[in-house]
């Protein structure tokens, strides 16, 4: 999976160079690391990578959006009720991040289910 990361703002190219946002390669291997990513992009970010993960059959995914002010995960956490191919969520334990990670379990494809296409957001 693709996706296009833009600079932090400090680092932010004028708005006549619309084309140096960085493309980052997501791995779907059950942990989403949201640290490179800007938040007005976790909501659509989240939701096409769970839809990912379904598809591979990788149901116990790990978001990790760090502990900060805790606005990212309260962004997360939103996005995650919203999802019908969400079974259940909650905070990591300690070993695998604490409050800086949510677990998430994903419902299982049917079999005979399509799910062809990810969802365009919550």
């Amino acid at each position: 999976m693709s996706r296009r990361s833009s600079p932090p703002p400090s680092e932010a190219s004028p708005p006549e160079a619309p084309f140096d946002e960085e493309v980052v390669e997501i791995p779907i291997d059950g942990n989403l690391d949201l640290h490179v990513f800007q938040p007005r992009e976790v909501k659509d970010l989240v939701t096409e990578y769970l839809w990912a993960c379904r598809q591979k059959g990788l149901l116990d995914v790990r978001i990790i959006h760090g502990k900060g002010t805790g606005a990212l995960r309260r962004t997360v956490h939103s996005v995650l009720p919203k999802l019908s191919s969400v079974e259940s969520f909650r905070t990591a334990e300690e070993r695998d991040g604490g409050w800086g990670a949510t677990w998430v379990r994903l419902k299982p494809l049917l079999p005979g289910e399509e799910d062809p296409e990810p969802p365009s957001g919550p």
